[in-house]
């Protein structure tokens, strides 16, 4: 059996400040070990579970963060970016078992998170069929296009709460919640204990994934309105805004291709 877990970093225990988050600064080694560590607790309740193998996106920043001698033997570690509209998920497909998401975080504009975003600062916010799209919604709805149930989550309680709502049967493990521009967070060694416990379940326990929606409407509102406008030359684009830009198809990857050549 084998599982796919794609792991961000904004979503840790622990985690506040973009300085945490970047290769360059010398917080990072704090929470680069530490998204190591609560990706590692993910893989061995995979294990528990009856995988087989699991594959690892690394997906935040420069996609080199995770410490690859930290993992389990028997994992696969996806580093860098392809290029290719899956992103976060790149490699997933009909083989896989289940869907993990580790160190995930709210969506643009939300509260949830003191760095809530949504894949790139371009982006003000995105909606899809009108309701706030996430890079977890994008990646779970990519993983569901696949058959791929999205069974996993952790990271900030305000993103684990609508989860369960776009996700039903989810099993989430809130690592921290936001609260203006601090964070009130829990242990990491509770995070770890909660992420390999809750993992092992969510795998045990998984389902078929929901069906996809029958059509989709995308939304992209820019910080800059002559983003706006260059992309609203992309193939299909509609400006409904000076700042927003609007896409429609009946195809998943159409959708996903849009994003990726929107920012």
């Amino acid at each position: 059996m084998k599982v796919f877990i794609s792991a961000d970093i904004e979503g840790v225990t622990g985690i506040l400040h973009w300085d945490e988050t970047a290769r360059a600064h010398a917080d990072f080694g704090e929470f680069r070990d530490r998204m190591t560590q609560e990706v590692s607790a993910a893989c061995e309740g995979a294990f528990e579970a009856g995988a087989t193998e699991v594959w690892i996106k690394d997906a935040h920043g420069s996609g080199r963060n995770l410490i690859a001698d930290r993992l389990p033997r028997k994992t696969r570690l996806i580093r860098g970016w392809s290029g290719h509209p899956y992103c976060m998920v790149q490699e997933i497909d009909s083989s896989f078992a289940a869907l993990l998401f580790v160190g995930y975080h709210s969506a643009a504009t939300s509260a949830g998170n003191p760095l809530s975003h949504t894949f790139t600062g371009v982006f003000n916010r995105l909606e899809l069929n009108g309701a706030v799209l996430s890079e977890f919604r994008c990646n779970s709805l990519t993983g569901r296009s696949e058959g791929v149930p999205s069974v996993f989550l952790s990271g900030d309680e305000a993103l684990c709460e609508t989860a369960q709502e776009e996700e039903p049967g989810i099993l989430t493990v809130a690592t921290q919640k936001g609260v203006g521009a601090s964070s009130i967070n829990v242990h990491p060694a509770w995070s770890l204990e909660e992420i390999h416990a809750g993992v092992a379940r969510a795998v045990a326990e998984r389902q078929d994934p929901p069906p996809m929606p029958e059509s989709f409407r995308l939304d992209i509102r820019y910080r800059q309105h002559m983003d706006a406008y260059r992309f609203s030359f992309y193939p299909g684009a509609e400006a409904v805004g000076s700042d927003t830009v609007r896409f429609e198809s009946d195809r998943w990857f159409d959708v996903i291709r849009a994003i990726r050549f929107a920012r």
